[in-house]
């Protein structure tokens, strides 16, 4: 056995325990916050019965107010790490059982004209005003938020910055957000294929790129395309269809990356979204297309189940039968 098959299957290994680990952990807090710190703090916290970032960048809050509070003027939620604080209003309203309930929406990040919260964990908390008086509760979260099934699913980053955002729980119960830095991405704009030819807008994020190019590779082949900057800060590339044409076989795939100097090459594509299903729901029309000097050739743009950038390029018959 050489060493580097050793080594990766230690890193599986001491994976697989971290897991365990954490899922044992986790079940344990849940246990400990249900037994010891929910009956003590029910009074003095509103419990939320949803909390989840349903768009990327917008937590949406509804709770129940505490039997304490009997009359409420203004409220606001507040995020706060350390001495920074943001406020966004809150709803108050009396339900069907007679409870005060609260609903809040709560957009992030000044990208998309939200809070600026920054990478971290923010508390959330409840602040309540009647008259003179103010109050501020906790917002206890029994129960996290469950992934559901269908075609849609929660997204995992803003579709504007690429920054990630997820309802946390501290061992107490106290909800909070967790921001996370955008992870490096080159996701696409508009795709506009005409008889003409192909070309691809798209846009860079979590990352600095200099002196870039893309590269279009598929059975061993490898093809340099220059790319350009317009003043929205969208990168675009053009398709070089003419040099495209399968050789080997009737049908080639080609995967594009955006590449630049000291930089790992970042695979074009669409992942700032929530459908399950990219290739069916992203579909792009084929067409064909006749680059200057070559044989008309069937081009089909479309995604991966894994949201890459794939452009088929697929001989004619009939240029096929002369090949």
């Amino acid at each position: 056995m050489t060493v580097r098959p050793l080594r990766l299957g230690l890193r599986r290994r001491a994976a697989t325990v971290r897991k365990k680990l954490y899922r044992r952990a986790a079940v344990l807090r849940t246990a400990l916050m249900l037994r010891f710190f929910l009956p003590l703090r029910a009074r003095r916290t509103a419990r939320l019965r949803y909390a989840a970032v349903l768009d990327g960048q917008t937590v949406n809050l509804h709770a129940e107010l505490p039997g304490s509070v009997s009359r409420v003027g203004d409220a606001e939620i507040e995020l706060r790490r350390g001495r920074e604080s943001h406020r966004t209003p809150a709803r108050v309203y009396e339900g069907a059982e007679g409870r005060l309930l609260m609903d809040a929406a709560v957009l992030l990040g000044d990208e998309a004209g939200g809070a600026p919260v920054g990478t971290g964990r923010w508390k959330i908390r409840l602040r309540l005003r009647s008259g003179g008086r103010s109050r501020t509760l906790p917002l206890l979260l029994v129960e996290p938020p469950v992934p559901y099934d269908g075609p849609t699913m929660p997204m995992a980053a803003s579709p504007v910055s690429g920054r990630r955002y997820r309802i946390g729980r501290t061992v107490t119960g106290n909800a909070r957000v967790v921001t996370s830095a955008a992870r490096p991405g080159a996701e696409i704009l508009k795709v506009d294929l005409s008889h003409a030819g192909l070309s691809v807008a798209f846009r860079v994020f979590g990352t600095e790129v200099a002196e870039p190019w893309a590269e279009f590779i598929a059975s061993g082949r490898r093809i340099q395309q220059p790319v350009t900057v317009s003043g929205d800060g969208s990168w675009h590339v053009v398709v070089p269809l003419e040099q495209m044409t399968p050789r080997r076989r009737a049908t080639e795939h080609w995967d594009v990356a955006l590449c630049s100097r000291g930089r790992r090459p970042m695979r074009l594509g669409r992942r700032l979204h929530d459908v399950r299903n990219p290739l069916r729901v992203f579909a792009v029309q084929q067409a064909v297309v006749a680059p200057p000097g070559q044989d008309p050739l069937v081009v089909h743009p479309r995604y991966t189940p894994a949201g890459n950038f794939r452009v088929t390029c697929t001989r004619m018959p009939e240029a096929e039968g002369r090949a």
